[in-house]
């Protein structure tokens, strides 16, 4: 297992600036992460300084609340497809899900991925947010939605990514999904722990220290 491909290698600070990207790409590229997660500011800018390698540039969506209209999500979408971005990661909307309003949510995340068609879309459901019964229903939503991956966290609200939530995640979504473990992957052992439990990706910002952690 190359787990250095399966890290999202992530820096979704609000102060990052010019240089602290242009560090994030060069780490990348050094240790052959799978993308740079980076805010949608960031997509053209890290894209190129990433030409000529195979790290791809992913991007957040409805960044970090979910909260957004889904006429401002698609748009946000599609500017960052046209700025190069490779891949997606968008919050659904964590309030519509718990009141039931799951046409409301389906409808988002379709929007979304009508707008990034052809690219990979993961779908952040906030698991700290919500119950199993409502993780599951989130996880269908998004295989209904035709997503690419579910995604744990943003690592902004709550806690992080849980191996019981991971594991809860990979039953309840489509043989060809995927699942994205986010927030609070620090370690070699966090990481195993992760894919062990059926996750293909991991997020995180501590990914150097992943790869060293002997």
């Amino acid at each position: 297992m190359n787990l250095a491909k399966m890290i999202d290698h992530t820096l979704l600070k609000s102060a990052a600036t010019r240089p602290d990207i242009e560090k994030l790409c060069n780490e990348a590229r050094q240790y052959g992460f799978c993308s740079v997660c980076v805010n949608p500011f960031w997509v053209s800018y890290a894209r190129e300084l990433l030409q000529g390698c195979d790290v791809k540039v992913c991007t957040v969506i409805g960044f970090p609340l979910g909260a957004n209209t889904s006429t401002v999500k698609a748009f946000e979408a599609a500017e960052a497809v046209k700025n190069g971005a490779d891949e997606i990661d968008m919050v659904i909307n964590i309030g519509a899900l718990r009141n039931r309003e799951y046409d409301t949510v389906l409808k988002d995340i379709q929007a979304v991925r009508q707008a990034c068609e052809g690219h990979t879309l993961k779908v952040i459901i906030e698991t700290s947010q919500l119950t199993d019964e409502e993780k599951v229903k989130a996880c269908e939503l998004a295989a209904q939605a035709h997503a690419d991956f579910v995604k744990t966290s943003t690592g902004f609200v709550g806690g992080g990514a849980t191996v019981a939530d991971v594991a809860l995640m990979r039953r309840s979504i489509t043989p060809a999904m995927q699942v994205k473990a986010s927030g609070g992957v620090r370690t070699r052992a966090d990481a195993q722990a992760m894919t062990a439990a059926g996750a293909s990706r991991i997020g995180a910002s501590s990914s150097i220290h992943i790869i060293e952690d002997k």
